[in-house]
């Protein structure tokens, strides 16, 4: 991964507006890993980031964790 974010302290929208900060300083090609967790995080990051046409590359729980309140590694491809 070129790039690392931890957002799981931070709560919609900000969520996907530090997410786009990130992507903007990422070169074509390159590749982001993006902590997140709640409801609307696990929606709408994954869901923003291909909108905005950037690829995504895998959604998983980290160490475990189910349902929406664990943490999740989303990674990502900027197109």
């Amino acid at each position: 991964m070129d790039r690392y974010l931890d957002i799981t302290r931070e709560v919609c929208p900000l969520t996907f507006v530090k997410t786009k900060l990130l992507i903007e300083r990422l070169s074509p090609g390159q590749t982001a890993e993006i902590r997140l967790k709640g409801a609307e995080p696990l929606e709408n990051v994954p869901r923003s980031v291909r909108e905005h046409g950037h690829e995504v590359l895998s959604l998983e729980p980290e160490d475990g964790a189910t349902g929406d309140t664990g943490v999740y590694v989303l990674r990502i491809r900027k197109s």
